[in-house]
């Protein structure tokens, strides 16, 4: 009891109010207070301790392991470069050509003999030699001699026409003379009033 009473009385005299507001001033201050000491009766200055930071002198140095390392540096990428497909799409695009027909090459014709003779026509509606039906207005002719289904081809030699004929018949019977062609094939290369020319004849293969 006598303690606590003696305590309490030194924290309300003059000097133990004085102390306790330096503490608090050091506090706002934004200093540390140091240990403080009472006395019986009387109270210590508080201890301050500075928590400023010295000045560092300009001939300081600063140790190598203190100083930031280097940071890596960083390597550009290469810079993408366009192909020559890729240079292309910026051309003017055209459209696509559209396919064109292609001619098919005629067949090379041989020819396995030539001649010249007399040529007739006639236009009988008849059996022809192979068993045909006589069409006037087909294009054949009849031969002597010649296989069926040979190609003759006929020149007028005087106009330059020529008409190529197919061999279903016989004839003609008529000496000078070699063949006989249907009334449309004369008239491709003579008029039909001739009734008979000379023809250059070609035997295709």
């Amino acid at each position: 009891m006598a303690g606590r009473h003696s305590r309490t009385r030194m924290f309300s005299s003059p000097a133990g109010i004085a102390a306790t507001a330096a503490v608090g001033v050091a506090l706002a201050v934004g200093g540390t207070v140091g240990a403080v000491q009472l006395a019986s009766g009387e109270a210590a200055a508080p201890v301050v301790a500075d928590t400023v930071p010295a000045a560092v002198s300009p001939s300081a140095t600063v140790s190598p392991s203190a100083t930031a390392s280097p940071s890596p540096t960083v390597t550009a990428s290469p810079k993408a470069t366009r192909s020559a497909q890729a240079a292309s799409r910026a051309r003017t695009r055209t459209a696509a050509p559209k396919p064109s027909a292609t001619k098919k090459a005629a067949p090379k014709v041989t020819v396995v003999q030539s001649g010249s003779c007399g040529a007739s026509f006639y236009a009988e509606g008849q059996l022809t030699a192979n068993g045909e039906n006589f069409n006037p207005n087909a294009l054949t002719a009849a031969h002597k001699t010649l296989p069926f289904d040979t190609r003759v081809r006929v020149t007028n030699p005087a106009s330059g026409k020529s008409v190529t004929v197919r061999i279903n018949d016989r004839g003609p019977f008529i000496e000078g003379r070699c063949l006989d062609l249907s009334r449309a094939a004369f008239e491709t290369i003579a008029s039909a009033s001739l009734g008979e020319l000379t023809v250059k004849y070609e035997v295709l293969g």
